[in-house]
Order: structure tokens, then sequence, then C-alpha cells
């Protein structure tokens, strides 16, 4: 039976073509870096630097090094730090939002991102830009051939015609072999506005997702998980996957304890994050706070919390893991 209620008729949206938008990120060519830079060695957190033994240590055993992050990450122009993490295996698996998606593919393919949401929502105009959602139909045929969202539109940038391409993680994880996991909310993003998204394949495509990095989390034990910015996406889906992880580990003699933790962002939490905030206090529905600075390390594992923008920690923590 069909529902009751009156759907919205997507065929009455106006697309407009991105050479129409101002652009409030160009990282062509100024904006962001072609090379890495190093941090002065005085300069690094001494979370970052810990951690960053972690992850060679990790690397070194083969357990799992988890990079989690919001789009933020992908604006501040760190692209060539993380792209280097990735080709010196420091990074087994990135889990990112379905706004990552959206800026990595922009920047491939036109070196440019971002639209003011205060200039064009006042018009209806925000988002309905005809070559953004070219990801659909990417993520549809990607669906269908029983891929990943994260590696349908990683293939599609690494093997097109993408002027820009060096500056897509998804591209160079492909590339590597590297999966990068999606994982969406229908609604919260642009290209779920566009006559031609298909809330089946984005969910087929993003589940199976949800299920690469559940197996990557198996491998945990001894590794590292790092949180760059995320405040509700990278916590929950870390949450769930190490639940089901542990779950299978228990009936299997293994234990999943002994792992590290990162969270980089801009909240200002107290030395020690070890408790958690009280109850009632607006810090306690921090979700990286709890969830993975205290409780999925509680019994066994370690946490770092750094209070950074994104253009610094980045930087930071690439220079910590050099000679290593």
């Amino acid at each position: 039976m069909p529902t009751r209620h009156r759907l919205f008729d997507l065929t009455r949206l106006k697309l407009q073509p991105l050479a129409d938008r101002a652009h409030d990120l160009d990282f062509v060519p100024a904006s962001c870096p072609a090379r890495t830079a190093p941090t002065p060695t005085a300069s690094v957190r001494p979370a970052l630097a810990g951690v960053a033994a972690r992850l060679a240590a990790a690397r070194e055993r083969g357990a799992a090094r988890v990079l989690m992050m919001g789009a933020h990450v992908l604006r501040s122009g760190v692209q060539p730090y993380l792209l280097d993490l990735l080709r010196r295996g420091f990074v087994s698996l990135v889990a990112v939002n379905g706004a990552c998606v959206i800026h990595d593919f922009e920047l491939a393919l036109i070196g440019a991102t971002t639209e003011s949401v205060a200039r064009y929502i006042k018009a209806g105009e925000f988002g309905l830009w005809t070559e953004t959602g070219r990801i659909n139909d990417i993520v549809a045929a990607g669906d269908a051939e029983g891929l990943g969202l994260g590696e349908a539109v990683g293939r599609e940038i690494a093997r097109g015609a993408y002027p820009h391409k060096n500056l897509s993680l998804l591209a160079r994880a492909w590339e590597l072999g590297i999966p990068v996991t999606v994982h969406v909310g229908i609604g919260q993003d642009i290209i779920h506005q566009h006559p031609n998204f298909s809330g089946a394949a984005f969910g087929s495509a993003s589940h199976r997702d949800f299920l690469i990095y559940a197996a990557e989390v198996e491998g945990l034990e001894g590794g590292v998980v790092m949180n760059l910015g995320s405040a509700v996406m990278a916590p929950e889906v870390y949450l769930k996957a190490l639940a089901m992880a542990r779950n299978v580990a228990a009936r299997e003699g293994r234990e999943i304890r002994r792992f590290t933790t990162l969270v980089c962002d801009l909240h200002d939490l107290p030395e020690d994050t070890r408790a958690e905030a009280p109850k009632g206090s607006a810090a306690y529905y921090f979700r990286p706070w709890k969830t993975m600075l205290v409780r999925t390390v509680a019994d066994g594992g370690e946490s770092f919390y750094c209070r950074a923008r994104h253009d610094e920690s980045v930087p930071e923590l690439w220079t910590a893991l050099q000679g290593m």
C-alpha cells in the first residue's frame, strides 16, 4: 500500500550549471598546497606525537588504522598530507560523510567547491547544481555492480576526465586499494535534492560501506581510530561497528580492547578526558568525548584529544610520522 501523503514532485526543480555558482573555496592554484611542508617539531602537540608512535606500531603489526572525518577537513587544504599518509600505509581505511564526497568530487572536477548557504537559499538555488548531481548516477551504477559508495566515486574520478583529480582523496584511495566508506543520512546532502537521486541505491551502497567499515574494525586490536571533526557520524558509526566486531570476537575467543583513539576538534575539553562530562551539561552530548575518549577504551585502550584546527592538526600529525 503506497503512502497516503503528498510527495514533493522533483520534476518541478530547476538545476543550474556549476559555472554559474560563486565558490567560497577555490583550491586552484594557491589555496591548496601542492606539497607537504613539515611543522617545526617543537610545535607538534604531545597528543599527536603519541598517536603517531601508535600508528607506526599499528602499521608494523598490520592492525587497523582508521581515519574518520567530517567535510571541513577537505575544505582546509590538507589533501597533500592525507594523500601521503595513505601512500605510506598509515591509514588502512577512511570513513567520511556524504558531504566529503561532494567536496572531493567538485574539487576533482573544477578545482573549487563550497557555496554560500546564506546567498543561495534565498532564491531556492542552494545545492541544485547540475554537474554535482552526476554523483547520483555514479553511485547508482556502482551499486548495481555491488560496489560501495566510496569505491564507486573513487573509481570514477580515478578513471575519468577530472582535471584536478590530484586533489581527490577518493581517487587516490581507490588506486591504492584502500577503502573509503561513506556513511550517509538521506536528506542531509545537496545531491539528495536532485531528481536523479535514488534512495535505494544510496542506502544499499552506504550499507555496504558500513559492512566494509565493520570488517576493518575487527582488526582494531593494537590499532588506531582517528576522528577529525565529526561530531555525530564518526562516533555513532564507530560505536555500532565496534559492538558488532566485539560480539563476534567474544564468540571466537578473541578480544578487541587494546587500541588507541584520537579526537581532533575545537571543543574546549578538560585536560583529563578520561571521565565523562556530567549528565545535563552541554558537553555530555558531545559524542566524540564520551564514546571515543571514554567508554569504548575503558577496558584496556587509551585515548588522546587534540584541540586544533585541521590545517594545524593534520600537518602536525604528518610531521610526527616523518622517519617512522
